[in-house]
């Protein structure tokens, strides 16, 4: 995953959608750029509640232990194959797991030593994907941040053709178990649905949304059909698929 994705959704929708009682107090805004250490909505179970719960938090994992939070720009993604393991990510594994609802997200093909090609995955007929993520949180009192990461795992299909990783997509039926089930349970879970990624949308859009500072939702308008020309190339060519 390449660090920049869509959520458009408000808050009501995504409440309904996931069932969650809303802390964001209808504080969402539409996102077509979202960057490293933004604000993003997540879905999580909140003991005290007893509930789901609609969450904002910051995109870019801040572990408990760290100094400061200057390093969660870094970790925005955990790998499946090291996640359980890992120190940074592992705790969070265990008790922490959530739930990143999305429009999309944007990876860039290489064409040429100056040329790269941006491409947005997403579903067809709109429906929110939800990435499997992890949360943490960090400090104390008014220092209190919270924090998430997003699963990636191998690309699979023509998406490995675009970029060598994607986010784990997780299908309706999981988001339950990702939220609650024992960590072994969810440990099961960590393996790419072949059904969701064949159903993406692979759309070329503009260079705009390479600058973050570039908003809206022009940001995911296809393009000319030409600018398809370099993956169609890449299909023929391609021997490991």
């Amino acid at each position: 995953m390449c660090g920049r994705y869509a959520t458009t959704r408000s808050s009501a929708d995504l409440s309904a959608l996931f069932d969650a009682d809303d802390e964001t107090h209808d504080g969402l805004a539409a996102d077509y750029n979202v960057a490293p250490t933004d604000p993003v909505p997540i879905v999580r179970v909140s003991r005290s509640a007893g509930a789901r719960v609609l969450t904002r938090v910051r995109w870019g994992l801040v572990p408990a232990y760290a100094k400061d939070t200057r390093g969660g720009a870094r970790m925005i993604n955990a790998r499946v194959e090291t996640v359980t393991k890992s120190g940074a990510f592992a705790p969070s594994f265990a008790k922490r797991r959530c739930l990143v609802p999305a429009d999309g997200w944007y990876e860039w093909q290489r064409r040429g030593p100056k040329d790269k090609q941006p491409y947005f995955m997403t579903d067809p007929a709109g429906d929110v994907l939800a990435f499997a993520a992890l949360w943490a949180v960090w400090g104390r009192g008014d220092d209190r941040v919270l924090s998430c990461c997003v699963l990636t795992a191998a690309a699979l299909g023509d998406l490995a053709l675009i970029h060598d990783r994607m986010p784990l997509v997780l299908p309706r039926d999981s988001w339950d178990a990702w939220l609650t089930a024992e960590p072994a349970d969810a440990e099961r879970l960590l393996t790419p649905s072949g059904e969701i990624v064949n159903g993406l949308e692979i759309r070329p859009v503009g260079a705009r949304v390479g600058d973050v500072r570039n908003d809206g939702p022009s940001l995911i308008e296809r393009v000319d059909a030409s600018a398809v020309d370099a993956l169609s190339q890449d299909r023929a060519d391609l021997t490991l698929f």
